[in-house]
């Protein structure tokens, strides 16, 4: 992923260049395969270069336009052939995807985002009103920030510029620390006030005076498909999946795909083996890499990589990730977010060695197979269409079967269907949203829509209840990519071919049925990929998780996260009680059910909050406590050291 920085004076004055060049040693590491850079008038642009497709070698960044707009792009454009089609002739198949996206903002203005399927992020400077567009895609998997002062506006690709150059001493983002330690942020958030991340499927507008979010895409409710029998579903999955997976072979060079041995990694491989077989990929070689612990019990997942190892006769890369490290010493270099830490673990290590070996720049990931093909078995979004639909017959029959395969009574599946219609706060079933016991009440209390999951109950009315679960699923994947930091040590591009805009729409328009059945988890795939991907791998059960190992790691540092309670900075912030989080640590390793990845969290704020005091990034809470006031950074017993600019 290429990197970006720009700067624009909205008052009209000229963009010192020396702020363009005090930012390039930290953005020269995420785009080592050169630079652009334009200044004049009031608007300057670094760029720096990290290249996956042959198109992109190819690529002048910044792009201006024959209007005289300044376009630069990081990202993969996947229906090239489409908007190629559309704009006649005026470019070719061999126009770089900059140079397609910029000839067709030239020809539809700013309704060009809607036509761009890809993973992508942009921004347009327009000097006819000086103003900048920001962009993101439909999911998120780029990363854009932006922050914006009385008199100028600054963006980046990577967050580290904007905070580290920052003419002003930051606050901490109170909802962003409560979503870290929960589901996940709301994409817009960012963890400092005043800098905001460009949420995904929308696009800011930024002027003198203007400071416009606008959606510009969305899943359309009221798009149907429907076929009169399975067999046109499972030409079409197949269709639309294959497309997916060879949009993300588009490489110049060996890809790498993660092979768990799960059905949504091994599906991929497998259909990328047979495109790259029949010579419709782009790529001409695909590696795996695979994760095992044998040391774990129920999570062996050895057997089932094998498994599609041996039908594509070729052993990929094999990482013991038995030995989890947990790192508690304190890290002098810059952690822009809670996620930034240094990934300095034995296993982290073989997998960059990996990486190297091979000289793989784009990784294939499984992630969002479970959101989008039904990964749980769960009945409830059908019965809540059929009752949205007053299908009642149906709906009859539904809960038959389902309480025979769930070995429910049926009424227990009506009682929870019903019970996704009322208010939350109206129910007693949402103990797997409750906050950590060990965060403080009052932080609790500020910010409990967020600690449960941004959740909220199904409408009766409107769009069905089905495609407003397929709604929240893809929120929630969109605030975890925004919290994901930009890879490096080394640097490498993932995509996710299950969630590629023209397979997600299929899914949404099918009915539920297609997608779960009763004793049939994940049926569309299951029947459409028989052939394709081993049986071992359609017909096994869920996959297991690894918990025991992360259990282990901290048993084994104990001393160490027992200092940590000791003196706890997010306790001085009033968001932990360290007493209570000492007490959970003492009582739940032996617990099976101990929330490892809450704890997991809480340390990982703790030691980042540490990371920042140390280096004087932030200075406290915008958000008031309890009793009116910011709690400042400064009442902790670390030195905060005074930063009104790094660098």
């Amino acid at each position: 992923m290429s990197v970006q920085f720009g700067k624009c004076n909205l008052d009209g004055k000229p963009v010192d260049p020396r702020d363009l060049d005090r930012v390039r040693s930290v953005v020269t590491p995420y785009g080592p395969d050169g630079e652009g850079y334009l200044c004049r008038e009031n608007f300057g642009i670094l760029y720096r270069a990290f290249h996956t497709t042959k198109e992109s070698r190819n690529e002048v960044q910044p792009r201006v336009s024959g209007s005289g707009a300044v376009m630069t792009w990081d990202g993969r454009l996947d229906n090239r052939e489409d908007i190629i089609g559309q704009l006649h002739g005026k470019v070719s198949a061999d126009s770089t995807d900059l140079e397609i996206a910029t000839a067709a903002y030239e020809q539809h203005g700013i309704d060009f985002l809607a036509r761009l399927i890809g993973d992508w992020a942009l921004s347009v400077w327009n000097p006819k009103d000086h103003s900048i567009i920001l962009a993101k895609d439909l999911v998120g998997t780029r990363h854009l920030y932006y922050s914006v002062e009385n008199d100028h506006v600054t963006w980046c690709t990577i967050l580290d510029p904007l905070v580290l150059f920052a003419n002003h001493s930051l606050r901490l983002e109170e909802e962003y620390l409560a979503g870290w330690l929960s589901f996940f942020p709301a994409p817009h958030l960012t963890p400092y006030v005043g800098i905001h991340s460009v949420p995904p499927s929308c696009f800011v507008r930024l002027g003198k005076g203007t400071h416009r979010l606008s959606k510009y895409w969305d899943f359309d409710p009221a798009k149907r498909i429907r076929y009169r029998d399975d067999v046109q579903y499972e030409e079409h999955f197949r269709t639309v999946f294959a497309q997916s997976v060879r949009r993300r072979l588009r490489s110049d060079g060996p890809v790498l795909a993660e092979l768990s041995g799960g059905m949504d990694s091994s599906s991929i491989v497998c259909m990328a083996d047979a495109l790259i077989s029949n010579g419709v990929a782009d790529t001409s070689h695909l590696d795996t890499i695979s994760y095992y612990d044998d040391s774990e019990p129920g999570w062996n997942e050895r057997p089932y990589f094998s498994k599609v190892e041996e039908k594509r006769a070729r052993t990929g890369c094999h990482i013991d990730a038995g030995s989890h490290e947990l790192s508690l010493s304190g890290d002098r270099q810059f952690l822009a977010t809670p996620a930034s830490g240094r990934h300095t673990s034995a296993t982290a290590q073989k997998f960059a060695e990996c990486l190297l070996l091979r000289g793989s720049r784009a990784i294939l990931s499984g992630t969002g197979g479970d959101e989008v093909m039904g990964g749980v078995p769960t009945p409830i979004p059908e019965l809540e269409d059929l009752l949205a639909r007053a299908r009642f017959g149906r709906l009859a029959h539904q809960l038959k079967l389902w309480a025979l395969e769930k070995r429910v009574p049926w009424f227990h599946l009506l009682s929870e269907t019903l019970r996704a219609f009322l208010p939350p706060h109206w129910t007693r079933v949402q103990v797997h949203r409750q906050p950590a016991p060990w965060l403080n009440q009052g932080f609790v209390k500020r910010n409990r829509v967020v600690l449960q999951g941004y959740g909220g109950r199904s409408k009766l009315f409107g769009p069905l209840p089905n495609f407003q679960e397929n709604l929240s699923a893809l929120s929630a994947l969109q605030r975890q990519f925004g919290c994901d930091p930009a890879p490096k040590e080394p640097l490498y591009e993932k995509r996710y071919p299950y969630l590629d805009r023209d397979l997600m729409e299929f899914i949404y328009a099918i009915p539920r049925e297609q997608i779960v059945r009763p004793g049939q988890r994940r049926s569309l795939m299951r029947r459409s990929l028989v052939g394709l991907v081993p049986g071992e791998i359609l017909n096994r059960k869920r996959k297991a998780f690894v918990v025991r190992a992360h259990i282990d790691a901290i048993s084994k540092q104990w001393t160490g996260v027992m200092k940590i309670c000791d003196q706890m900075m997010s306790s001085s912030l009033n968001v932990v009680d360290a007493n209570r989080f000492r007490e959970a640590l003492q009582l739940g390793l032996h617990d099976p059910h101990f929330p490892i990845v809450s704890v997991l969290r809480t340390l990982n704020i703790e030691l980042w909050l540490r990371s920042i005091c140390e280096q004087g990034i932030a200075n406290g809470f915008a958000s008031p406590n309890s009793d009116g006031l910011s709690r400042p950074l400064e009442e902790h017993p670390h030195k905060l050291i005074s930063a009104t600019k790094v660098g």
